[in-house]
């Protein structure tokens, strides 16, 4: 049986007309069998689907066909089987939600004023002439099953947290600092970045591709520990059969990656739990406080 192929996307580009740009993404995934979460703004699209491999060979394709998303880069993973069990096309405000629609400035050839791009050799490079302080880009608890070695990982629940944590002042004495931004697929950081280098961060700089990207280029001998949390039915994916387990169950201290979801069905916290404690409802430090 054929291993399912998972793609993940985007570009910042302008579209002058997002809900047209939906609704052909929408059949073109609907007409492939594809699964997966797709995002649209004035700004560009960002997406990760996943189905068949020919099936998402044509979506490449057809994609590229598009004038304004020919340079896409796309980012393949292996999929599970049922990682995507159903299709969402949405335009939004803001390809990832900062809660800053009118501070980022898009033009044909990107994100205006974002951090310096690194591909993960040129990371080494970097790493290897001065030192660096990593800054995770994403919600702090992907950071609890994975990291970059010594990152700086900011007590954020959401993206819409940033700008707040970002002028509380902690950070400030990163601020002429060389910085490397990091998150899953790199989309997180075109916006992270643009928007430290206008909070007074001097030397800001964003990883290509993002950890998928740099896990696919040194596997596990490099600078990343443990697995990949992602926004799917795999939860966590790892780079090779050395992944280093980091993450730590949260009701008995086991080592794990396992990923869950809190057990209240209204609460969207995620929590690192192991098989042997997943068994049993499992529920975040929030819910307990209203129960008690």
């Amino acid at each position: 049986m054929a291993v399912p192929k998972i793609l993940l996307f985007y570009i910042f580009t302008p579209l002058a007309d997002p809900e047209a740009v939906r609704l052909w993404q929408r059949d073109l995934c609907e007409s492939l069998g594809l699964g997966g979460r797709i995002i649209l703004s004035k700004d560009g699209i960002n997406g990760t689907v996943g189905g068949e491999l020919k099936a998402v060979k044509k979506y490449i394709r057809k994609t590229r066909e598009y004038a304004p998303f020919h340079d896409i880069d796309f980012t393949w993973s292996e999929g599970a089987g049922n990682d995507f069990p159903r299709l969402s096309v949405r335009v939004r405000d803001e390809l990832v939600s900062f809660g800053a629609p009118g501070e980022l400035k898009v033009d044909g050839s990107g994100v205006v004023g974002g951090g310096a791009r690194l591909t993960p050799e040129q990371l080494h490079e970097l790493v290897a002439e001065k030192s660096v302080t990593f800054f995770d880009g994403r919600n702090e608890f992907e950071s609890r099953i994975g990291r970059f070695r010594d990152a700086v990982v900011p007590d954020v629940a959401n993206t819409r947290e940033f700008i707040a944590e970002l002028e509380s002042g902690r950070y400030d004495h990163l601020k002429d600092e060389p910085i490397v931004t990091y998150c899953t697929g790199g989309i997180r950081c075109e916006v992270l970045s643009s928007l430290m280098i206008n909070r007074g961060f001097r030397e800001v700089y964003q990883l290509e591709g993002g950890i998928a990207s740099y896990g696919a280029t040194f596997r596990d001998e490099g600078l990343w520990d443990g697995s990949l949390y992602v926004f799917d039915n795999r939860m966590a994916v790892d780079f090779s059969p050395d992944a280093v387990v980091i993450g730590r169950c949260t009701v008995c201290g086991t080592a794990t990656s396992r990923m869950q979801n809190c057990s209240d069905l209204a609460c969207r916290e995620q929590l690192v739990v192991c098989d042997s404690c997943g068994q049993s409802p499992v529920y975040c430090v929030s819910h307990a406080a209203l129960t008690t």
